[in-house]
């Protein structure tokens, strides 16, 4: 799924809540005492807690009330954390670092599972009880850790590239741009029309939060770089990382992406594509359903993310679901986990929220096709899609990602010098 839209909240802040809610729940929920970390016992029935970030979809807590409904002695209470996906993270390791079984099924991004796993603060799942083989295989991969199955697959992601096409059209454009170079050309001829002067050419994720990560991310994979190698060794100090991160940043020089494009979230990007503030739009699938009930409605489309020299790479994303090893009501949380994430639920999801199903067959459903045409470019975003790097410090690299990118997109640092930082702090964290 998306890293989870909207405006980031403070640390403070969302340690504070945290510690209300875990005065709240207590370490001796309502389900039975916690097991030990990793202890894999699933047993025990009884209420359980679902714990992701603020749903603004509105798709979550029908899904759940429909398990309510089928299991009285066994409902789901919905925990909204914050959200800012880094907020998210804290307040889940904080729940696991004081053992308390507040929270029973996490909602983790995909970038998670390793850091979880590696710290026992998740339980190995057993993979029989789950339908991976029906699954895209990039997406079941981001729920295991050393080929052990540390989480399921509920919803996989992938970045695509939103874009007017009424205003292409009047402008004499056929095709979405596939490269950073046409994209702004395009924007330029777009904004010679009447009604496009005051508009704004594109815009991403680009305030220090997880979206930054992301887009600098595919930035880099889009000119041919990388940030770290299949084994997590930091390569980052390379010309094609300049390159990527240089698109960024003389798009912010150059006016391409607008001053307040330096503070937007996903929510925010989407509120201004919507808007009729922005030609082109970076942004996961949940906006085609919300932008399709706003004024721009049979006016736009997506396509693959531009590239350097063609088409280029989406990061992965998405949410999978994980079992907390302090938890009570095993056996009824295992179960829950397979009915939120059955291919049934994947498609209202689907066509609920636009949250992209890790199912391989929706992609190729015909009259779902019909309906959602964005779902061959979204299939194609995803099996192309670069992970994030998957390590167990995953915190400490996306933290120091956010601060060498923003620092060069904010000019405090050339982007020369910013990659040069970024891979010394990435091989201390990593060890590599």
């Amino acid at each position: 799924m998306k890293t989870t839209p909207t405006r980031a909240f403070p640390y403070s802040a969302a340690l504070a809540a945290g510690a209300l809610l875990l005065t709240a729940c207590g370490s001796s929920g309502a389900g039975g005492s916690g097991q030990a970390a990793g202890a894999g016992a699933f047993e025990g029935r009884g209420p359980i807690t679902y714990v992701a970030g603020k749903d603004t979809t509105g798709a979550v807590q029908p899904m759940l009330d429909r398990w309510n409904k089928l299991h009285p002695k066994e409902k789901v209470t919905f925990i909204q954390l914050p959200t800012d996906p880094d907020a998210q993270r804290q307040q889940m390791i904080q729940n696991a670092e004081t053992k308390s079984d507040a929270y029973t099924v996490l909602s983790l991004d995909v970038v998670w599972t390793s850091e979880f796993a590696a710290h026992r603060w998740i339980d190995k799942l057993p993979e029989k009880r789950f339908p991976l083989d029906r699954m895209l295989k990039p997406v079941v991969a981001t729920a295991k850790y050393r080929d052990g199955l540390y989480a399921v697959p509920a919803s996989s992601d992938g970045g695509m590239l939103y874009y007017r096409t009424d205003l292409l059209k009047q402008a004499g454009i056929s095709q979405p741009p596939a490269t950073w170079a046409e994209l702004k050309s395009a924007c330029a001829k777009v904004r010679k029309l009447p009604e496009a002067e005051d508009m704004s050419c594109y815009a991403g994720q680009f305030q220090k939060y997880e979206g930054l990560t992301v887009n600098f991310a595919e930035a880099v994979n889009s000119a041919g770089g990388t940030v770290t190698d299949a084994n997590g060794k930091p390569d980052v100090d390379t010309p094609e990382a300049r390159k990527g991160l240089d698109f960024l940043v003389g798009s912010v020089k150059d006016g391409t992406v607008p001053k307040e494009g330096i503070t937007y979230l996903e929510e925010d990007g989407r509120q201004a594509f919507q808007s009729g503030k922005l030609v082109f739009l970076r942004n996961w699938p949940y906006v085609y359903s919300l932008a399709g009930k706003s004024g721009i409605k049979g006016k736009y489309a997506v396509a693959p993310l531009p590239g350097l020299n063609g088409p280029g790479s989406s990061s992965l994303g998405g949410h999978n679901l994980a079992l907390s090893s302090y938890a009570g009501n095993k056996a009824t949380a295992l179960d829950f986990m397979k009915f939120f994430s059955n291919e049934e639920n994947a498609a209202t999801f689907l066509k609920d929220a636009s949250l992209a199903p890790p199912y391989a067959s929706l992609y190729d459903d015909k009259a779902l096709i019909e309906q959602y045409p964005y779902l061959p470019v979204l299939k194609e975003s995803i099996l192309r899609a670069v992970p994030r790097p998957r390590v167990v410090q995953y915190g400490d690299v996306t933290s120091a990602v956010q601060g060498e990118a923003y620092a060069a997109l904010t000019g405090s640092k050339s982007s020369a010098q910013a990659l040069k930082d970024l891979q010394a702090d990435l091989r201390k964290s990593t060890g590599q």
